[in-house]
């Protein structure tokens, strides 16, 4: 898929790993829409990145918002890429350290933000795509993001890995699908990335997160998952994966 000219929607947008796809997006010629919460600095970022790019406040799990995004980027190109980095984390044990079951809503709460509003991503970006025209043999590419956790979530991210892995379980399924109208879908799975998530974390913390990366020993940089995800987007062979980019970490219990 050829990203210079197109619609390009990226939820997350506004900071972290979606803010750099929206950047490196931009840069190869996209017209970026930026879904972010209506709290997030999305406004700032579509303005200083320029152009085109626009923001749209949406929560993920709200389709009449996600509609709201996909009709913005439809009113400047068609759309064909989707890259969805929206989502959120918190901890949850299966029995606190107070004896009591883990919180089940909060279990919820997380599950939908992530595993639910990737279904609601998908399904929305994917209608809008199948109604394309062809081009090289595509009508349009979904990244999602999942994470390192799926496969060795730690103890008190069960309601995250579970959310996580369930995106990995999806993207076989949903290619699959989707293939009778053309569209790839494939999946990141980051390891421990320099984000705003860790900044509530000392030097000494994160230092010690860069040094159990085996190679390259540093957390990962945003601008390694954008690239990744462009080059998901021109690759017409990659479909239906999960992709690990995590510098060969293997996360241990805690």
């Amino acid at each position: 898929m050829i990203i210079k000219g197109c619609s390009a929607v990226v939820t997350g947008g506004a900071s972290g790993l979606g803010r750099a796809t929206v950047e490196r997006l931009t840069k190869e010629g996209a017209h970026v829409v930026i879904a972010d919460l209506e709290s997030s600095a999305g406004a700032d970022v579509a303005r200083e990145i320029g152009g085109e790019t626009r923001f749209v406040a949406a929560n993920v799990t709200d389709p009449a918002a996600m509609a709201a995004v996909f009709n913005a980027a439809e009113q400047i190109a068609p759309l064909r890429v989707v890259v969805n980095c929206a989502g959120r984390g918190g901890t949850v044990r299966v029995v606190e350290k107070t004896g009591d079951p883990g919180s089940l809503e909060l279990f919820e709460e997380i599950v939908r933000v992530n595993l639910i509003g990737t279904f609601n991503v998908l399904s929305q970006g994917a209608a809008r795509m199948a109604r394309n025209e062809p081009v090289d043999g595509e009508r349009g590419v979904v990244v999602l993001t999942s994470s390192v956790a799926a496969f060795e979530g730690q103890i008190g991210q069960i309601p995250y890995a579970s959310a996580k892995a369930g995106i990995v379980g999806m993207t076989l399924v949903a290619a699959r699908d989707l293939s009778r109208h053309l569209i790839r879908v494939s999946t990141i799975a980051p390891g421990t990335f320099d984000t705003p998530i860790l900044s509530r974390f000392g030097p000494e913390v994160l230092d010690t997160l860069a040094k159990a990366v085996p190679h390259p020993a540093r957390l990962g940089r945003p601008e390694e998952f954008a690239a990744l995800a462009a080059h998901i987007v021109e690759n017409a062979m990659i479909n239906g994966e999960t992709i690990r980019l995590d510098g060969a970490i293997r996360m241990p219990p805690r």
